[in-house]
């Protein structure tokens, strides 16, 4: 087993006014060569977009893209034709494939929203463009992970589902609890995000807003100080 956490305080930043991002990986502006991705994972940005305002439009290709809002909503438009408006308890999947245009924009012209965007680069190329939502009841299930996105060939329909060998995991869990974490896929990595709390992983203090990856593992425990919202990624580490 191999880890590594990576403290908030050292994302790339920034901020335009309209929005503040933090960079967990290398994006825009903002370049780290030792944190360019994670495996498949090439982007997790942490947004608080104004309200009234947004990102226009805009293209992407060949990435799979999650957008999980933290706090009020985003409203999706595309060159498919969609538009929705995903909120807080939902989640948001777009397989750019061939090509896609769209803009996200603040749904409240008064509040901010507060998201996480995902980027997964694809296990193969030049897929037909596709876009799809779903909300999750975090709070029925606490004190357990929910998978909320899946690889399509392991969709059991209860998830979203990305052309990608990966999975994303959301949990709530109480302080005091532990919890295990058992990787579904062999030589798979885990990306885990704290989005609120405190939690313990090997003896290692990981507060709001850190990351831990970790490696060649089959299974770790996650022991949690303060009640605890937990995003767990899990990834291929090389490309096919």
């Amino acid at each position: 087993m191999r880890h590594r956490i990576f403290p908030k305080n050292k994302r790339g930043t920034a901020n335009y006014n309209w929005l503040k991002a933090n960079f967990s990986f290398s994006f825009g502006n903002y370049y780290n060569p030792d944190m360019v991705q994670f495996g498949m994972l090439r982007v997790l940005n942490d947004d608080t977009i104004a309200g009234g305002t947004g990102f226009g439009t805009h293209p992407h290709e060949n990435m799979e893209i999650i957008t999980i809002p933290l706090e009020g909503g985003l409203t999706h438009r595309d060159s498919m034709g969609n538009e929705a408006t995903v909120k807080f308890g939902e989640v948001q999947v777009m397989s750019a494939g061939t090509g896609i245009q769209h803009s996200e924009m603040n749904a409240s012209e008064t509040d901010q929203a507060k998201t996480l965007q995902i980027w997964i680069f694809p296990e193969k190329d030049n897929v037909t463009p596709r876009y799809d939502q779903k909300g999750f009841d975090l709070k029925k299930n606490k004190n357990a992970f929910v998978t909320v996105v899946s690889p399509q060939d392991k969709n059991d329909g209860n998830a979203l589902w990305i052309h990608q060998q990966a999975f994303l995991n959301l949990g709530i869990f109480d302080a005091g609890t532990t919890t295990t974490y058992d990787l579904k896929i062999p030589e798979n990595g885990v990306y885990l995000f704290l989005i609120d709390g405190e939690i313990e992983i090997n003896n290692e203090t990981i507060r709001e807003r850190d990351a831990y990856g970790i490696v060649e593992f089959d299974s770790f425990d996650i022991k949690v100080n303060k009640e605890s919202k937990i995003l767990v990624i899990e990834v291929p580490m090389k490309f096919n």
